[in-house]
């Protein structure tokens, strides 16, 4: 089996239409989407719809999601971030608040070897942001092969015995990470809006014949995303990060 897997799309459409036009070359027999369709990106409502249509074996909501769709509050959220998502809420259709509003928690166990959440097995918010964090969401995970999203950061960590090791030291992407030996906690990255100083969208396929999770980073028209942005009068700020990849 080979899983597309998705994370953090933020409702760039320009970004999602590129991987997923990148994952036509690469051969791939279901889909797997970690949360946050939306928040701070110009087109909730198309990456939502684009999502729905590709019927994903296995989708989990992230935080921008729950208040996105109005079941959680923006109390959380930075002062940016909160502007985006209630511009989000009012924008969303009905149907789509609805559908997303209905998505279910992470963490979710896909197979013998997959199990995904947004942020960690132990908390659907949690972040993992060093080995200490790694460690836990570990230590909690119920299959061999944990992957999250979140941090909007491509990285995967190993656990073998009682060793912590960073699986992903190599720059080079595509990067095959083999996953035969011990416990891993991998992110694909963001889709839409990277936070690792590589503004390239993100991606993952899972190989469980193979045992391999690769990750991968392309170009996409980033200055479509940035137009819409400014276009739909959403914080200037959330265009120009986009070419940072922070």
């Amino acid at each position: 089996m080979r899983y597309l897997v998705l994370s953090d799309i933020h409702a760039n459409l320009e970004a999602l239409e590129a991987v997923l036009a990148a994952a036509e070359g690469i051969a791939h027999d279901r889909l797997l989407v970690l949360g946050d369709l939306v928040g701070y990106g110009a087109d909730p409502n198309r990456v939502v719809e684009r999502i729905r249509g590709l019927a994903p074996h296995a989708l989990i909501r992230g935080n921008h999601d729950k208040v996105g769709s109005g079941i959680e509050t923006p109390d959380g959220f930075n002062a940016v971030a909160r502007s985006a998502i209630r511009w989000t809420y009012d924008t969303l259709t009905d149907e789509n608040r609805a559908w997303l509003a209905a998505l279910p928690a992470g963490p979710l166990i896909v197979d013998d070897l997959i199990e995904i959440c947004h942020g960690t097995p132990y908390d659907e918010d949690a972040y993992v942001f060093d080995d200490g964090d790694a460690l836990r969401a570990l230590q909690t995970a119920r299959r061999p092969v944990c992957l999250f999203g979140h941090t909007h950061v491509q990285v995967g960590y190993r656990l073998a015995g009682h060793a912590l090791t960073l699986a992903t030291f190599d720059a080079a992407r595509p990067l095959d990470v083999p996953v035969a030996e011990g416990r891993f906690l991998i992110n694909p990255g963001s889709v839409g809006q990277p936070r690792d100083g590589d503004p390239r969208a993100a991606f993952g396929v899972v190989d469980t014949s193979a045992m391999i999770v690769a990750i991968h980073r392309i170009d996409y028209p980033m200055a479509g995303a940035q137009a819409r942005i400014l276009e739909e009068g959403l914080p200037e700020v959330l265009a120009e990060r986009l070419a940072l990849g922070r």
